[in-house]
């Protein structure tokens, strides 16, 4: 850019030096969709530990998969995860105090022990003057939980909608256990004591359309109200009952493994329940799960028993999504997305035991067909021993055969997708395509030091390409700028080979 001089003197500008450090994406961030016991329906919402879990949904109950399988992945190492709650036919509990109508903030028979106290609101002037009403126009609400204690208290709310306090508002947005329901009264509510005149329902079972039914994806409902969220790398879908002989039908599986390859996501698949180490084929076959959208989902075998608070600390069969899902995230976080997610190191917290202990034989039967297995070793323990995606069968030579080189592969595509956004718009010439080399050479090269990618050195590992020869004219005039980024993947050491020979030595 010219400088205009105007006087005799030294004239300093900046020059743009083009860096632009691209940042890599969460690897284990993990989605959770089905029933909980209470929270926000068809709602994506993080949770950072369990302790958020059970503030928000209500924590483990036996009407939700969902809260044992977020159990075991927080215990198993989980960082983050989404939860999406859904409903079938369920209904919000009403309260009526003083005229003011309100519900429950979800649907479910959570709510049956809520109650409401309305008290008068600030008696000093400046406080209504800064609201912009009057010291007559102000209650303060305070709503109690009696399941567990819990409480809110709103001060100084008003029923007038023009207000910055108009209850409605404050409600939706900071209460987690109540809302205004319909039209405000015309006057402001008096002090009053109310509990719930309708009690609400946890409604039915989930069905196959409360997943991924026509329409929901255009409605953001579903697994699909996953849209709403900016970044999920794990999707986890237990069945829709707490019961050993209840499994997440094909049907909902195959719609989310598209949707996972649309948001480069894998989805964690829990075993059929008639899986064996006989019919694998048959089974993963029934699934549906194939073709190279498959690359996006890995199967893990056997169930996992644990204890279950909600009944008397029993051991039963729960599904292993959320613990595998925790083993990832604490792979990644130890080791990286490249290193698999198996081995000694793989360890499975807050299991009692597997609901089938399998031999080396057996785990030989269902290893080349692409399942996963979870195994019991002395002194060990329970681990995952296995790191296949669903292409991983032997006879199919996929290139993504193995998880870890599939989600390193989704980490660089999700990364590199976000950090060349700038090049949108820019003047498609050699300066930009010198820029875009440098920062995703950049990036690469800081993978490459990390032990990310096969090679002693990068040439061997990794290279970025995007010049004239990926860029032709027509190209150009066609608005376009080609990038070619390769790497050379690790592949995890599946099997080891042992060669023992004994040394015949002569005698002297």
């Amino acid at each position: 850019m010219s400088v205009p001089t105007t006087y005799p003197g030294v004239y300093v500008t900046e020059i743009p030096s083009g860096v632009r450090p691209i940042t890599g994406v969460a690897t284990s961030i993990t989605a959770f969709v089905g029933a909980t016991l209470r929270g926000p329906d068809n709602k994506p919402t993080i949770v950072n530990g369990f302790a958020d879990f059970q503030r928000i949904f209500g924590g483990l109950s036996a009407r939700s998969t969902v809260s044992f399988a977020v159990r075991d992945f927080f215990l198993n190492g989980g960082g983050q995860a989404i939860i999406v709650r859904l409903t079938h036919g369920g209904t919000a509990s009403t309260i009526d105090v003083s005229g003011l109508a309100l519900t429950a903030a979800s649907p479910g028979a959570w709510s049956s022990q809520l109650t409401v106290d309305i008290t008068a609101g600030s008696q000093d002037d400046q406080v209504a003057q800064r609201i912009g009403v009057t010291p007559a126009d102000l209650f303060t609400l305070t709503v109690t939980d009696g399941a567990d204690g819990s409480s809110e208290t709103f001060p100084n709310l008003t029923v007038l909608p023009a207000s910055a306090r108009f209850a409605g508002h404050v409600l939706e947005a900071q209460s987690n256990l109540i809302r205004l329901s319909g039209a405000p009264p015309a006057a402001t509510p008096a002090p009053g004591h109310g509990a719930v005149g309708t009690v609400g329902t946890d409604g039915g079972a989930l069905a196959d359309d409360d997943y991924v039914a026509d329409g929901l994806q255009a409605a953001h409902r579903g697994i699909y109200a996953l849209q709403d969220t900016d970044l999920f790398n794990l999707l986890c879908i237990p069945p829709a009952v707490l019961d050993d002989a209840v499994e997440t039908s094909a049907a909902v599986y195959q719609k989310a493994l598209a949707y996972c390859v649309d948001r480069r996501a894998m989805l964690i698949v829990d075993p059929p329940l008639a899986l064996t180490k006989d019919n694998a084929v048959a089974q993963v076959t029934a699934l549906g799960l194939n073709g190279t959208a498959a690359r996006n989902a890995a199967l893990y075998f056997p169930r996992i028993v644990a204890p279950d608070p909600t009944s008397e600390n029993r051991l039963r069969n729960f599904v292993p999504c959320g613990a595998v899902a925790g083993v990832m995230a604490r792979t990644d976080a130890s080791r990286g997305v490249w290193k698999a997610p198996a081995g000694i190191d793989a360890g499975l917290t807050g299991t009692a035991d597997l609901a089938a202990n399998l031999t080396n034989q057996e785990n030989g039967q269902l290893n080349p067909h692409g399942v996963n297995c979870l195994r019991t070793f002395p002194v060990i323990g329970r681990v995952v021993w296995g790191a296949r995606t669903l292409r991983g069968d032997d006879l199919l030579a996929d290139e993504y055969k193995y998880l870890p080189v599939r989600r390193l592969a989704l980490f660089l595509e999700e990364s590199l997708f976000r950090g060349t956004q700038w090049v949108v718009f820019e003047p498609n010439d050699e300066p930009l395509w010198a820029q875009i080399r440098l920062n995703l050479g950049a990036f690469m090269q800081g993978l490459f030091r990390q032990g990310a990618f096969e090679g002693s050195s990068p040439r061997e590992a990794y290279f970025v390409k995007c010049d004239a020869e990926t860029t032709t004219v027509n190209d150009r005039n066609l608005g376009r700028v080609n990038i070619v980024v390769g790497f050379a993947p690790l592949r995890p050491a599946e099997f080891v080979v042992l060669q023992i020979q004994q040394i015949a030595r002569a005698l002297a």
